[in-house]
């Protein structure tokens, strides 16, 4: 008796089972609804990836001041300073500053074209974007800030961290000429402000993870003034990078030149 009466408060009819289903489906459906819209919009892609670029760096030429400490476990700090003067996310000369010995070295883009520059070389040699500059800088790092016109967009989908959404987005190399082959891309949905960017290689290996931090008024609006840089193979080596005296600066066409670049370096 006690199983009969078990077994009748189930209710197991082919009515009621149908009708839960169909509310667990549309509850289901309710939840991701909203990430598959936006996965879906690669115009919304597209537009928040621009306008996170325009948050970290200018859209007309500017100059600013990075330096850059790398750490290593069991050695000494690295410290390296740079000069960049960019124009447009497609024309950007990077002059190195200290060390003292490393001074008159310059690279020069131009889309992504890559040369470095040296005082005793009178020719210039050509660069890979995803080439290490210093530490867990790839020379692309420092010239060529494009993710907008070097990724493919595609919304995966959103995350909440520290009480802010986030969009999460895949950028997909639109060639191998680019500095990495994928990159995972958490934008907050408020502002459009980067908040972490995890590197893959060509073989989808993990190669470091980025963070956005100290957001402060530096070259006409808010942008981030430091980006750590961590190599997720090696634990311990991480590069910190330190943006400062970020100022509009009018850069004709002719600056980006290899004819000018001598006479560039020789201005402090």
């Amino acid at each position: 008796m006690l199983l009969k009466d078990n077994t009748m408060s189930l209710n197991f009819s082919p009515s009621g089972y149908r009708t839960r289903c169909f509310g667990l489906a549309l509850a289901a459906l309710a939840l991701v609804s909203g990430n598959l819209v936006r996965a879906e919009d690669p115009e919304l892609a597209r537009s928040v990836v621009a306008k996170a670029d325009e948050v970290r760096f200018p859209r007309d030429g500017f100059q600013v001041i990075i330096d850059i400490s790398s750490a290593t476990p069991g050695e000494a700090a690295d410290d390296r300073k740079f000069r960049i003067l960019s124009k447009g996310n497609e024309n950007t000369i990077v002059q190195t500053l200290e060390p003292a010995s490393d001074r008159g070295q310059a690279m020069l883009m131009r889309g992504r074209d890559l040369w470095i520059f040296m005082p005793n070389i009178s020719q210039p040699v050509r660069l890979s974007l995803a080439q290490r500059l210093t530490g867990q800088v790839a020379n692309g790092d420092l010239a060529r800030a494009n993710f907008a016109g070097d990724y493919e967009p595609k919304i995966l989908r959103t995350d909440t961290i520290d009480g802010e959404k986030m969009y999460v987005l895949e950028l997909t190399a639109v060639d191998r000429g680019v500095t990495y082959a994928k990159v995972l891309y958490w934008v907050r949905q408020s502002n459009n402000w980067p908040h972490k960017a995890e590197f893959y290689s060509l073989s989808d290996r993990l190669l470091k993870v980025c963070r956005y931090e100290k957001y402060q008024n530096i070259g006409g609006r808010i942008r981030p003034t430091q980006l750590v840089m961590e190599d997720a193979l090696k634990k311990g080596e991480v590069s910190t990078l330190r943006y400062s005296q970020m100022t509009p600066k009018d850069l004709p066409d002719r600056v980006f030149t290899k004819q000018y670049m001598d006479k560039l370096n020789r201005v402090d």
